[in-house]
C-alpha cells in the first residue's frame, strides 16, 4: 500500500482552517500553485474528490471533511512521534504548547511557572491565554497539546482532569457590606445589583450555576470583561460582584475597600486539565496534574 504524504495532509488541514487557498498557502509558507497540486496529488491518491471547485469557489466534500478529521489525528500522533524519538523517549523532555484561560491564566502563572521549573526543568513550556471557545478550537486543530479550563465544561473529543476546586465569594463594598443580610442570602439582593463577566467567558456559567443566581434579574445589563473590571465596578460602589478564591489569594482586592464573604458551601468551579483523547503524553500530563493540584484553594487530584 502507497502511503498519503503527510505533508499534503497537512495542507489540507490547513486548507480546511483558512477556507481560502491564497491564506492556506502562507500559513504552510509555500506557493499557492504547490498547495492546490498537493491537494490534488491527494485526490489522485486516494481516487476521490476532497474539493468541489467552481471558478474562484471551494466547498470540502463529505469525503474530504472526514479526511480532514482523520488527518488532524494522524499529524497529532506522527508530531508526538517525532518529540518523542526527538527526546530519546523521555517523557519529562519537549516543549509543551499550554492554553489557560483569562479568569485562571494572571493567578496560576506565576506558580505554575515556578512548580514547572522545580519539577518538570526540561519541559519548554509555551503559555498561551484565551477564551474557552477559541482554545478547544486550537486543541482540536492541534496548535495546543493541553488546556487548563474551569469545569464542568463539555469537551468533545477530549479527556478530562480535575485538579481542584475554586470556590467564590461575594465580593461588596464597606460600606455596602453592612446591609447583607446574617446569614448570607444571595437571593435578596437588589435587582440589577450583580455585575458578572461577558458570556464569552464561562466563569459567569459556572458563577450563575455555583451561586444559585438563575434569576436573571439580580444580574446587571452591564458586563465585565476581565475580573479586574469586576472588581472596579464593586469599589465603586455600584453593586456586588463574584470572584473565585484563586484570584483572591493572588490580592486581587489589595487597594480597595472590598470585602470578601463565602458564599453557599457548593459554590465553587472544578479547575482541570483537558487533552486530546488518543495522546501519547498521558504520563506527563498525569504529573503536571501532580504538580498543579497544590496550587489551587481547594486540592481534589488523588
Amino acid at each position: 500500500m502507497k502511503w498519503p504524504n503527510l505533508k499534503h495532509l497537512h495542507y489540507l488541514v490547513t486548507l480546511h482552517q483558512e477556507q481560502h487557498f491564497h491564506r492556506a498557502a502562507q500559513r504552510c509558507n509555500v506557493s499557492q500553485s504547490t498547495l492546490s497540486t498537493a491537494i490534488q496529488n491527494l485526490e489522485e491518491h486516494f481516487g476521490s474528490q476532497l474539493l468541489e471547485r467552481e471558478h474562484k469557489t471551494f466547498v470540502f466534500t463529505s469525503l474530504g471533511l472526514d479526511v480532514v478529521e482523520r488527518s488532524k489525528i494522524l499529524l497529532q500522533e506522527a508530531g508526538e512521534l517525532v518529540e518523542f524519538a526527538q527526546n530519546a523517549g523521555n517523557w519529562q523532555r519537549g516543549k509543551l504548547k499550554l492554553g489557560v484561560i483569562p479568569t485562571i491564566a494572571p493567578f496560576l502563572f506565576e506558580g505554575m511557572i515556578g512548580a514547572f521549573k522545580a519539577f518538570l526543568p526540561d519541559i519548554a513550556l509555551e503559555l498561551q491565554e484565551d477564551t474557552t471557545e477559541h482554545l478547544l478550537q486550537q486543541l482540536t486543530d492541534g496548535k495546543l497539546d493541553l488546556l487548563i479550563l474551569a469545569l464542568p465544561m463539555e469537551t468533545p473529543g477530549c479527556k478530562q482532569m480535575v485538579l481542584g476546586h475554586d470556590p467564590f465569594h461575594l465580593i461588596a463594598h464597606k460600606d455596602l457590606a453592612s446591609e447583607l443580610p446574617d446569614p448570607l442570602d444571595i437571593s435578596s439582593l437588589p435587582k440589577k445589583s450583580i455585575f458578572l463577566l461577558q458570556q464569552e467567558h464561562c466563569m459567569t456559567g459556572h458563577a450563575v450555576s455555583a451561586c444559585n443566581l438563575q434569576h436573571s434579574d439580580q444580574v446587571s445589563s452591564l458586563a465585565a470583561s476581565s475580573l479586574y473590571t469586576l472588581v472596579q465596578l464593586a469599589n465603586s460602589k455600584l453593586g456586588y460582584t463574584f470572584l473565585p478564591e484563586l484570584a483572591l489569594n493572588q490580592e486581587i482586592l489589595d487597594h480597595t475597600e472590598l470585602k470578601a464573604f463565602a458564599a453557599e458551601k457548593e459554590a465553587y468551579r472544578e479547575i482541570g486539565l483537558v487533552w486530546r483523547s488518543g495522546t501519547t503524553r498521558m504520563q506527563l500530563f498525569r504529573r503536571i496534574g501532580e504538580v498543579l493540584s497544590p496550587l489551587l484553594p481547594i486540592p481534589t487530584l488523588k
